[in-house]
């Protein structure tokens, strides 16, 4: 009889903890698993609200209301450099709010290997514990370059980078990658991905006066890219061309040192879009308009 007495509390603890743990789902979702070193490894996480009633989640720099657990594939957990800022947000009963983050900004992820990730949301009240997301696994691996070329750094003297420009695939479609790196140590200091690339046309890289990065690749069997990229690993931009009568786009570096892409026909999708949409509406209009 004694044993009884003290199971039946200890089953309606579990009960009661098996029905707070279903009151808000968090799931957490990657775009692919396998990571050029550098590039943003962007997961993104998924709260629903079954509590029956709205929730106000909010937190601060030191304890923000979501967290998220990194290991490494010596099961050794990392040290956050970062926290995510997600202010405060209102989910209603029954809805579901996402979020998404670069975990390359919160954690080192600096050696190369398997890691894995789970997020872990803190309802109101609670400073510790939380709704815990599924276990992901992702890897950060390393490419020979395609192109590499190393540069001074304007206004840093003694200071020099690497370009490299990268094939790689990531278990998905083969893309192109853009990264700077220290020449000096190798630390690599930024990553960007300029999506996919076809490669019955080679792409070209040229380095302008200003030392800034030229990289003319082929999106499509008709559009060509231009993205540029300076010693201090940040995006300037990319612009988008169409072959034109005279054939392919090039880069040319004119006398000034700096370096533009000719010989194609600038492209803008959006502008195409718009103008699609204008034909296709003037087309239904009717032949005869009647008073």
């Amino acid at each position: 009889m004694i044993g009884h007495r003290f199971l039946l509390p200890l089953t309606i603890l579990l009960v009661l903890a098996a029905s707070a743990s279903s009151q808000v789902t968090v799931t957490l979702n990657m775009e692919k698993s396998s990571f050029l070193h550098g590039e943003a490894v962007k997961a993104g996480v998924s709260i629903t609200n079954l509590s029956g009633q709205d929730l106000v989640f909010q937190g601060s720099a030191r304890e923000p209301w979501i967290d998220f657990m990194v290991n490494s594939s010596r099961g050794v957990p990392l040290t956050a450099v970062g926290s995510p800022a997600f202010g405060t947000v209102k989910i209603p009963a029954g809805k579901t709010v996402a979020r998404a983050v670069d975990l390359n900004k919160l954690f080192s992820l600096n050696e190369l290997g398997n890691y894995s990730v789970y997020a872990i949301v803190r309802p109101p009240g609670r400073h510790s514990g939380g709704f815990q997301s599924q276990r992901r696994l992702f890897t950060i691996s390393t490419a020979k370059p395609y192109w590499s070329q190393v540069v001074g750094v304007p206004g840093k003297k003694g200071e020099t980078r690497e370009y490299r420009l990268i094939q790689f695939t990531g278990g998905q479609k083969l893309k192109l990658y853009v990264q700077v790196a220290n020449a000096r140590n190798g630390y690599v200091i930024r990553t960007h991905g300029l999506g996919e690339s076809l490669f019955f046309r080679k792409p070209t890289v040229a380095v302008d006066g200003a030392l800034t990065m030229h990289v003319l690749y082929l999106v499509t069997p008709e559009i060509w890219g231009h993205a540029r990229i300076n010693p201090d690993g940040e995006f300037l931009g990319r612009d988008l061309y169409k072959n034109s009568e005279f054939g392919d786009p090039s880069l040319v570096k004119l006398q000034d040192g700096s370096i533009r892409a000719s010989g194609g026909v600038p492209y803008d999708p959006k502008a195409e879009a718009e103008q699609r949409a204008n034909n296709r509406k003037a087309s239904e209009r009717p032949d005869f308009i009647y008073d």
